[in-house]
């Protein structure tokens, strides 16, 4: 393609080709820059094309927090860490842009907004070039598919845009601002449902129901009707009605409305009968564990929507990898960064089972199933290891002593490891080329009944909001409820959704993030256990010695900072409360 240097963030940037594997349909490695021309008429080429509309889609575990600050401009975030489900054990991660962003740092949120505008608006650009120039595509079948990816992924796009800025610019055409100069206003409220549910829906006409084998991971009529029914929920929010600005909400309350329209798309979606939790037979604890642990590192399963694609033989170094089970690992297992860890916060909205009740002294018996799939804690069994969190008689255990000689390994501080997404049959080592191979998922079946459950609930429907959520617990053999409440919904997603973005989300859309994601509200906590002459004490502790310094959200942050250089030159409102820097 053409090299064009623009200024501003909607720049033209010259397209990396990507070279697909055998292996796998979006495995990248960088080519050539190739004409525009050869791109749209060579079949082998236009698919490279589209592989970076995925790529981009969401970098899901691969993540990058360096240790210094002078390197923070390069860090990558993964949502869950600024919620209260999990933490790291890497203290000098909070001098880098993982903590800067925790601490409402402006600098460090203005470049990652910055970061996310740019990338998302380099994939429009790319995308409007390919649909004023489908035609050109030769094959029939290969410009339908295409076609239906685009209008999916500039959908996709502005609604991973709108959530984070608001009303943004919406351009439908290829922009370029130096042969063509050309302004845009901040779209409203009204105006980015329109324009994103139109494009879902354009996308649902064009895609098919299934893929092939050969075409897994592809988007899907279900990816985009869910994409269309999660467009009407986030506009549901009721922070988002009777707004002055209409870029920032609703100028009155459309939420009933809304929430309407998201039930009749989620209808649409279960209509299309293709998914379907995934079935555990198991009727012991350990057997259901392990086949709920067992949904997150499956690829491509039935309750599967939509999920990035990793590669069975990753690279890490070349290819788009991640090291979550490297990542995640306890010292036992020669894990020396313990990047995430379950807090106490978390662990708490474990439920108990059976009329059981909550017993102190043995906290971690009869808990809601899930908790034994999502979290390692002292006692469990894991990799034939039994994970050894306790300080007992002064000496601290295997799992909560530093690998290695190291003088930088980590460990956790909350008292647990991560048992959710690990593969426990991933060797793990420090080779560049190492690489996890699970799939990082964006939807499955089981947010769309908790999402059909929340709306239902609103609307007043609670016999089939009461319903939905039975579905999610009675899969994995916990007792059905016999009624529903606001906290049994907010509970059964945390619960189900555990260290995935819609916990982070949620509390955006819920206006709950201030008190959430604060320290001086919500503190994260983490479990101190204390072996002596045989007695087992367990205390909960703040796992950050002044909470407040550590995590901030302001409500600023309900919206970042659009670009300082876009707001000049497009002339647009900046989003409230953000200063230059």
């Amino acid at each position: 393609m053409k090299n064009i240097i623009i200024k501003g963030l909607l720049a033209l940037l010259p397209l990396l080709m990507a070279a697909c594997s055998p292996n796998s349909l979006f495995d990248d490695a960088p080519k050539n820059k190739i004409s525009d021309e050869e791109t749209w008429r060579n079949p082998m080429l236009l698919d490279e094309y589209v592989n970076t509309w995925y790529r981009n889609m969401n970098a899901g575990f691969k993540t990058y927090v360096p240790s210094t600050a002078l390197f923070k401009s390069i860090s990558r975030y993964y949502l869950p860490w600024f919620a209260d489900q999990l933490s790291n054990g890497k203290s000098d991660w909070y001098n880098a842009g993982y903590g800067d962003v925790l601490k409402a740092n402006e600098e460090s949120i203005t470049r990652w907004a910055g970061t996310t505008w740019s990338n998302y608006y380099t994939q429009i650009q790319y995308i409007n070039s390919f649909l004023e120039n489908k035609a050109k595509v030769p094959d029939a079948a290969q410009r339908r598919r295409v076609e239906g990816e685009a209008h999916f992924f500039r959908a996709y796009y502005y609604y991973m845009l709108w959530r984070r800025f608001g009303g943004v610019l919406l351009i439908d055409h290829k922009y370029d601002p130096l042969t063509k100069p050309e302004k845009f206003p901040r779209a409203s409220y009204e105006q980015m449902v329109s324009f994103i549910v139109s494009e879902a829906d354009k996308a649902d006409s064009l895609l098919s129901v299934t893929n092939t084998a050969a075409d897994a991971g592809r988007i899907t009529r279900g990816a985009a009707i869910m994409l269309k029914a999660k467009t009407y929920l986030w506009a549901s929010g009721t922070v988002f009605q009777n707004k002055a600005k209409s870029y920032l909400g609703f100028t009155d309350d459309k939420s009933q409305a809304m929430l309407q329209k998201a039930r009749a798309a989620y209808d649409e979606l279960f209509a299309l009968g293709v998914y379907q939790l995934v079935t555990i037979t198991g009727a012991t604890q350990d057997k259901i564990r392990d086949e709920y642990r067992q949904i997150f590192i499956s690829k491509n399963t039935s309750e599967s929507i939509l999920e990035v694609q990793h590669s069975n033989d990753g690279d890490y170094a070349n290819k788009f990898g991640h090291t979550l089970d490297r990542d995640a690992a306890a010292p036992s297992f020669t894990g020396t960064t313990a990047a995430y860890t379950p807090t106490q916060n978390h662990v708490d909205e474990y439920g108990m089972r059976g009329g059981a009740v909550y017993d102190p002294q043995h906290p971690y018996d009869n808990r809601d199933y899930r908790f034994y799939a999502n979290v390692l804690y002292n006692g469990c069994e894991y990799r034939s290891h039994t994970m050894d969190m306790a300080t007992t008689d002064g000496k601290a255990g295997a799992d909560i002593t530093p690998y290695g000689s190291s003088t930088t390994a980590a460990v956790s501080r909350t008292g647990y490891y991560l048992g959710k997404f690990v593969d426990a049959s991933q060797s793990i080592d420090d080779n560049n080329t190492y690489a996890s191979k699970q799939d990082y998922i964006i939807w499955r079946l089981a947010e769309a009944y908790l999402d059909y459950a929340e709306v239902c609930y609103r609307l007043g429907d609670n016999a089939a909001a009461l319903d939905m959520v039975n579905r999610i617990r009675t899969r994995v053999h916990m007792d059905a409820l016999s009624t529903l409440t606001w906290d049994d919904i907010v509970r059964e997603r945390r619960v189900e959704m555990a260290f995935e973005e819609t916990t982070y989300w949620d509390q955006l859309r819920w206006g709950t993030a201030e008190q959430t994601f604060s320290g001086r509200t919500n503190p994260l906590r983490g479990i101190a256990i204390t072996v002596h002459a045989g007695h087992t004490t367990y205390r909960t502790v703040n796992i950050n010695r002044f909470p407040a310094r550590v995590r901030k959200f302001e409500t600023k942050e309900y919206y970042f900072p659009i670009p300082w250089a876009e707001v000049r030159y497009q002339g647009i409102e900046q989003n409230p409360g953000w200063n230059e820097v």
